[in-house]
C-alpha cells in the first residue's frame, strides 16, 4: 500500500491563520497564572505553550486551546483552496496513492476547509490535533496514520513547512517540500527528497518514484 500524506494549511488550503499572534494570546494568558516565561529571541510556540501549560497549570490546558481555535475559526472564514490542490490529491489516488491528511489544526475546523471545497471524500484518514499526543514537529500524528494503513510499501509526507519535515523525519518517512522557506530548512537541518513549486506536479512525482522502485 502506498499512502501520501498531506499537510493542510499553506499546503492544500491556504488563510490569514497567524500562528505567531495565536502564540502570543495564548503566552499571555499562561502568563497571567504563571508569571513571565524567560526570556528568549524566538516566539514561544503553540505546541511549547501546551507542553509548559501542562507542567505547570494542566487545568488551563482547555482555555489554551480555546483561544487557539478562535483564531482558526476566524481565519478559516476567509480560506481559499491552493491552486492545484485537487489535481494533487485526485492525481496520487489516480497514480496508486491513498491521500491522508496530518495537520495541527483542530478537526471542527480542518472540517470546515475540508468541506467548503470538496476535499472530505478524496481522503482515506483525517488527523488532526484532536487525534495526537503532540503537535508537528512531534511525529505523533504519524503513529495514527500507521494504525490506519498498518503495512506500507511507500509513504510520503507533502508540506510546506519545516515542522512538516521535521515531523516526517521523525517518523522516518520522506518529506516533500511545497514552496518551502529554504532557510528554515537549512536551520532545521531538513532534507526534503524533493521540492514542488506548483501542486500539479505532484502525481507526476509520485508516478516516476514508483518506476524508481519507490
Amino acid at each position: 500500500m502506498r499512502v501520501c500524506v498531506f499537510d493542510l494549511d499553506h499546503t492544500i488550503v491556504n488563510s490569514p491563520l497567524d500562528l505567531a499572534a495565536m502564540a502570543l494570546d495564548m503566552r499571555a494568558l499562561l502568563e497571567r497564572s504563571c508569571g513571565p516565561l524567560p526570556a528568549r529571541t524566538e516566539r514561544y510556540r503553540v505546541g511549547e505553550l501546551i507542553t509548559r501549560c501542562r507542567d505547570e497549570k494542566p487545568e488551563l490546558e482547555p482555555a489554551l486551546w480555546d483561544l487557539a481555535l478562535d483564531h482558526e475559526r476566524r481565519a478559516v472564514a476567509d480560506a481559499w483552496l491552493e491552486p492545484g490542490a485537487m489535481d494533487a490529491i485526485v492525481g496520487a489516488q489516480a497514480v496508486g496513492y491513498r491521500p491522508a491528511l496530518w495537520t495541527n489544526n483542530a478537526r471542527e475546523v480542518t472540517l470546515v476547509a475540508l468541506d467548503r471545497f470538496g476535499l472530505g471524500p478524496h481522503f482515506d484518514l483525517v488527523v488532526t490535533r484532536d487525534d495526537m499526543r503532540a503537535l508537528k514537529p512531534d511525529p505523533d500524528g504519524w503513529r495514527v496514520v500507521a494504525e490506519r494503513f498498518g503495512a506500507m510499501t511507500d509513504a510520503v509526507v507533502v508540506g510546506d513547512s519545516w515542522v512538516d519535515g521535521l515531523a516526517a523525519a521523525g517518523a522516518g518517512i520522506p518529506f516533500l517540500a511545497y514552496r518551502p522557506r529554504e532557510a528554515d530548512l537549512e536551520r532545521w537541518n531538513i532534507v526534503p527528497v524533493a521540492r514542488l513549486t506548483d501542486l500539479k506536479q505532484l502525481p507526476a512525482w509520485l508516478e516516476a518514484r514508483n518506476g524508481r522502485g519507490g
